[in-house]
């Protein structure tokens, strides 16, 4: 892993998205909220960072000293996907900034400033759980003793014989200095004034890229592009309890329950909508559907069928992966028997009429939640969550992660080790 993390230390909020636009263009993989532009706008500078680049790993430099719990969830909550604390910090803070991070399934990064034995303290922190460690040479050592990170080569050195976690450096970097801190075993840098200050923010963004092997935006666009239908293959591998806590609980539809239980699909979305338990507009999906895609169907909540048995019949034929309907359906003893993935608000022996009225293959709501075409859709016997085509990469990768996760929680289970004490509560 090597990331670029542009460092937004500024004060404007529309200006930090002028620059870090520019950025991404150059490459730039991460984005940092600075401490000065969270102090002057509040969790908004994050909230509105995330919303504007929903596909790049956004930072919240919260420089968080105590209250580590409440300040990770508050940075969580409007959009952080790594935030950033005082490796000065007490362990019980960290800890507990720690712990709200597994909740939220946010990264923990550790800033060693002003740490006086980094190694010591650094795998202290590793063993509190913090994902990633900083080493930061501050912007006033900078102007008055004219030292920059590249100062601390041996202590970068020293501290990747040690740690298992990848280390980030701060504090100065320059395109002429970024390739001796890599060679040290740096994987994260984090670089402000280089580039918020360039004339050319776009060309020396990718500078920076070229030297640190950073890939650049439209080679990652475009194999997530291609990779669509692989990716959709692999959803089908998470639960989608693992999915909503990588999207911070956004996009799990409400109210909807299976048909059949056991059974976990995953698909691109054909949409529908329509209203009054008209189904015309619903059968019509199944014929234009592609094989593998979920139809879901925004039927308005009513209790009127929109789908049976024949609608099932005429699926499967098809290929269609499953079906998703806010509303109602019937036949459900025939449904059960032939084992078709189903979700549905209601069952009712009560059909409606097939007008042919309503939409296709455009954005609708279903459980409470926006659904476009081609978003990924997974179900299970849990629920159904809905992925933006757009965030599918990141959304997966981030579901992987907290998968691993689990498995080192059910590992110290069976050690013996009870919840609260993994969670250090």
């Amino acid at each position: 892993m090597v990331a670029l993390q542009l460092a937004l230390d500024l004060l404007s909020i529309e200006y930090a998205i002028t620059i870090a636009e520019e950025a991404v263009e150059g490459g730039a993989n991460w984005l940092e909220v600075g401490t000065p532009l969270i102090k002057n706008h509040g969790m908004v500078a994050i909230k509105t960072l995330k919303s504007r680049f929903p596909d790049k790993t956004v930072v919240a430099d919260m420089k968080t000293m105590d209250t580590g719990d409440l300040e990770v969830e508050m940075a969580a909550k409007n959009g952080a996907d790594v935030v950033c604390i005082l490796g000065l910090a007490d362990d019980f803070t960290v800890k507990r900034a720690v712990n709200q991070g597994n909740a939220h399934n946010v990264r923990i990064m550790a800033d060693l400033i002003e740490v006086k034995d980094t190694v010591k303290r650094a795998l202290e922190l590793q063993e509190l759980g913090v994902d990633y460690v900083l080493i930061h040479t501050p912007i006033d050592i900078q102007k008055v003793k004219l030292e920059r990170v590249d100062s601390a080569l041996d202590e970068v050195k020293a501290l990747k014989k040690k740690l298992d976690i990848p280390i980030a450096v701060a504090g100065g970097i320059s395109t002429e200095t970024a390739g001796f801190l890599r060679d040290a075993g740096a994987e994260i840098f984090v670089v402000g004034r280089a580039i918020t200050k360039a004339k050319d923010v776009v060309g020396t963004t990718k500078k920076f890229c070229d030297i640190l092997g950073v890939a650049v935006v439209e080679e990652k666009e475009e194999a997530v592009k291609i990779g669509l239908d692989e990716i959709v293959c692999e959803f089908e591998n998470l639960p989608t309890s693992f999915i909503s806590d990588s999207m911070k609980r956004f996009g799990a539809m409400r109210g909807l329950t299976p048909v059949n239980k056991g059974i976990r699909i995953a698909g691109k979305a054909f949409t529908v909508k329509t209203l009054g338990g008209d189904w015309g507009k619903v059968v019509k999906a199944v014929d234009l559907a592609q094989k593998g895609d979920v139809i879901v169907v925004d039927a308005q909540g009513m209790e009127v069928a929109v789908w049976g048995e024949l609608a099932t019949l005429s699926a499967i034929n098809r290929g269609i992966r499953g079906v998703v309907i806010d509303g109602a359906i019937r036949d459900v003893d025939d449904i059960k028997r032939l084992k078709f993935p189903v979700w549905t608000r209601y069952v009712t022996p009560n059909a409606g009429e097939p007008h042919g009225h309503g939409e296709l293959n455009t954005e609708i709501s279903c459980g409470g939640i926006p659904v476009k075409p081609g978003d990924v859709v997974v179900a299970d016997e849990v629920g159904v969550v809905v992925v933006p085509q757009k965030m599918a990469y990141e959304i997966l990768q981030k579901g992987k992660e907290v998968s691993m996760k689990e498995k080192r929680y059910k590992e110290g289970i069976k050690k013996g080790l009870t919840l609260s004490e993994i969670f250090g509560l």
